[in-house]
């Protein structure tokens, strides 16, 4: 089988994405998109997106991690994945798409920042202090100084696989306040088991338990490793947060085919 694909990044958080409107890659294996997702072996990527047809909608979102396996939402992969349906002719004002969690939002504005609508929260759980929280994938979120010297490799990676996360997992966010409405992220990543340069969901969830305005509309700053995102939402209140958008970069890297056995 030879694979066509685009590779796309959104703040270095990058993604092979495949047309699949004809349905042509279907039946992917686990096993081949892991190898495709290989670093070393295959194009290498953070995950692997499928653009599927959805009545009703623009499209559809079929999300695997690096595992192989198909995950949860990904917010950079939602908005890389409206740039590329922008960029394959499916032109909208606002999108419409749906993935694992339900009905999505996006839009493109005209400096090419691709915001993209996410799930409302409305439960926020406490830890020895830290946040757990779901924002369309399940996110641990641990306050830390100096957060850009914090081995979030080897601490990320304790957390991931304790109980009672290690089953299904769990994405774990490492966040230094900067300003009151400015925060830094860095994330480890489940099914890549490794710290990513950005987590769209997780820069949500940190966004969200760093809110300036106790109630109402909130706007936070995030710098990631690969770039800086913002997150917008209206708090309803402590644990309850509507209208939450997931503003960045979406850009093509480059395109290719490569055969897969």
């Amino acid at each position: 089988m030879q694979i066509l694909f685009e590779k796309y990044q959104g703040t270095g958080n990058d993604f092979i994405i495949l047309d699949n409107r004809e349905k042509v890659y279907s039946e992917l294996t686990t096993k081949q998109v892991n190898f495709l997702c290989d670093r070393r072996f295959g194009i290498g990527a953070d995950g692997l997106m499928l653009l599927n047809l959805k009545d009703g909608y623009d499209f559809e979102m079929i999300y695997y991690n690096a595992d192989g396996r198909e995950s949860s939402m990904c917010g950079n992969g939602g908005r890389c994945l409206v740039k590329y349906a922008s960029d394959r002719g499916i032109r909208k004002e606002m999108y419409r798409f749906v993935a694992v969690d339900g009905e999505h939002e996006a839009e493109i504005d005209l400096d090419g920042v691709v915001s993209l609508k996410m799930k409302n929260v409305v439960e926020v759980k406490t830890s020895h202090g830290d946040f757990i929280l779901n924002t369309g994938s399940p996110h641990y979120v641990k306050m830390v100084t100096n957060v850009l010297d914090y081995d979030v490799f080897k601490k990320g990676k304790d957390i991931r696989n304790s109980s009672p996360f290690a089953e299904e997992g769990i994405n774990v966010n490492y966040v230094e306040q900067r300003k009151e409405d400015e925060i830094i992220v860095r994330t480890y990543e489940r099914g890549v088991e490794n710290e990513t340069f950005s987590c769209g969901t997780g820069v949500t969830a940190a966004a969200l338990v760093c809110y300036h305005n106790e109630n109402g509309f909130n706007d936070v700053t995030v710098q990631t490793r690969g770039g800086k995102l913002t997150v917008e939402f209206d708090r309803i209140d402590e644990d309850h947060y509507e209208n939450i958008w997931l503003c960045g970069p979406a850009e093509k890297v480059f395109e290719g085919a490569m055969a897969l056995l």
